[in-house]
């Protein structure tokens, strides 16, 4: 396989793969609707920021730990547990309290917002080991001969950044459309509720799997 039909066949891999719910386009959405999207794609920013990095590692082999050391999988999978269950009890506790976190409907330059949103989508991003795994699997198979890994590595890593790019613009271009009736505290403190519950549900599967 060429390099051109490495990089169409790993797109339409990883197209499926951001496609698919899961905890990234909660946590888009939820910035999104009970936020801003200064913050919505500060999130977004993070998450392929975390993508990059996890393509760069598999490239340089720092990653095939996750697969070759059980001690480095499950320190990762522990923190990534804890951060999970912490991230969402937050959110929880916010709603009972009659507040979503960070619920101001509009975000001014400056107010310090964006390095809080943007951490989250990173850290929600590299302390999951199924993302390193995913890369370790599947970056090899899509690797040819003739090219240097490092170079292919990033080039793979680029594709998937910017399919996630491309799906998050959607996500975040719907939530603008409905903004207005769900900024309605109540319906905020339900959305985050519900987010909330979702990441607490993703840190509980994480924490019952096995490497």
């Amino acid at each position: 396989m060429d390099i051109y039909g490495s990089i169409a066949s790993f797109a339409i891999v990883v197209g499926l793969l951001t496609l698919t719910p899961g905890l990234d386009t909660a946590l888009i959405l939820r910035t999104s609707l009970l936020s801003s999207r200064r913050s919505a794609w500060a999130v977004v920013l993070g998450i392929q920021a975390g993508t990059l990095l996890w393509g760069l590692l598999t490239a340089a082999g720092l990653a095939a730990l996750l697969s070759a050391s059980q001690l480095a999988y499950e320190v990762l999978r522990w923190a990534g547990v804890a951060y999970l269950l912490w991230m969402g009890g937050q959110m929880v506790w916010h709603s009972r309290k009659g507040a979503a976190s960070e619920a101001t409907p509009v975000e001014q330059p400056g107010d310090g917002r964006w390095w809080p949103a943007f951490r989250r989508g990173l850290l929600t991003n590299l302390l999951n080991p199924k993302m390193g795994a995913f890369y370790v699997a599947a970056l090899p198979q899509f690797m040819p001969d003739d090219v240097p890994h490092a170079v292919m590595g990033v080039l793979l890593a680029g594709v998937h950044v910017c399919e996630g790019l491309l799906w998050s613009a959607l996500l975040i271009g719907f939530t603008g459309l409905v903004r207005g009736w769900l900024q309605r505290p109540s319906v905020k403190r339900g959305m985050d509720r519900l987010t909330g519950v979702i990441v607490i549900g993703f840190g509980l599967r994480l924490a019952t799997q096995q490497q």
